[in-house]
């Protein structure tokens, strides 16, 4: 085990539609893809396929949907480490004009409790607190064992305060930011505040507001991707952190500014694509997406301090 990633498995079902059906309407689907999903899950994919050994402890069913959960596991390979609920959980996603209308039918009521996993040999621990508990044992170990702690804070929850105590890397969203009813700058500040050495907020096609360590905040532009080719941005974010995972494991002596820019990248490649699975990048996907120009629109500077 290189990375240990925890949080909710989903199996997504993605699909292109111009209007959803009402009443006894039908339509048909342009396409569709069926793929593994949640966050925590997908940057272990994406960390894995760019050639990280990668665990992943996830909840789990005896349902023929986690039979083809693990069989995309397999393929990669990720070692899977289940947490036991009654039925696997799905996502529907309807991607539309860069953005995606997401339905999500959850089971995260555990029948056990999280496994017990000895992190020898581990250097980074990535979270998105799906599984709150297993969530802050393992940042807790992660962080006394001097293990590079990450987090995705794709939405602010009660025990968010407890488990940044304990974490390196967070990267949040701007749900985030509205949830917590703070502006993007004052985001980064709260981070900072929980002792968050390197804090982010991801602004989709504006990019990154993010610093490190007691440097000021920089803004870190998206790159260009014209509309007319992005056909799925689900995802993007998460494939985002486990870029970024595997550059930090790669070239641990590299900046954060490039650990971000390789991610970012990466992140830029996947929109092209529908569904998780297909969206993962291989390492000259994400070269040939680097050389893309990044775009220099940024919100009026009103827009970066919401009250």
């Amino acid at each position: 085990m290189e990375a240990l990633f925890i949080g909710q498995s989903y199996i997504d079902i993605t699909f292109l539609c111009d209007e959803l059906p009402h009443g006894d309407q039908k339509t048909r689907a342009e396409d569709y893809a069926v793929s593994f999903g949640g966050n925590a899950v997908t940057a272990a994919f994406t960390c894995a396929k760019l050639g990280i050994k990668s665990d992943l402890l996830c909840t789990m069913a005896d349902d023929w949907l986690a039979h083809m959960f693990r069989d995309m596991a397999n393929r990669y390979p990720i070692r899977l480490h289940g947490r036991k609920v009654k039925e696997s959980s799905l996502s529907f996603i309807m991607p539309n004009d860069g953005h995606r209308a997401v339905v999500r039918c959850r089971d995260n009521d555990f029948i056990h409790p999280f496994p017990q996993l000895r992190l020898d040999g581990c250097r980074a621990l990535h979270i998105d607190g799906h599984m709150p508990d297993a969530a802050l044992h393992y940042a807790r170990q992660a962080r006394g064992a001097g293990m590079l702690t990450s987090f995705d804070g794709g939405a602010y929850r009660c025990d968010t305060d407890e488990i940044l105590q304990y974490i390196d890397v967070a990267v949040v969203s701007e749900l985030f930011c509205d949830q917590m009813q703070l502006g993007y700058l004052e985001t980064l500040n709260y981070l900072r505040s929980k002792g968050v050495k390197v804090g982010g907020v991801t602004l989709g096609p504006y990019g990154m507001l993010w610093y490190e360590h007691s440097n000021a905040p920089q803004h870190m532009p998206a790159l260009a991707v014209s509309p007319d080719q992005t056909r799925d941005s689900n995802g993007a974010g998460d494939i985002f952190h486990g870029a970024y995972l595997y550059s930090y494991l790669k070239h641990p002596k590299r900046s954060w500014l490039e650990h971000f820019q390789f991610a970012r990248a990466a992140s830029a490649h996947s929109l092209h694509f529908l569904g998780n699975e297909a969206s993962l990048p291989r390492l000259t996907d994400i070269e040939d997406a680097a050389n893309c120009l990044p775009l220099s629109t940024l919100r009026p500077a009103g827009a970066l301090h919401p009250t």
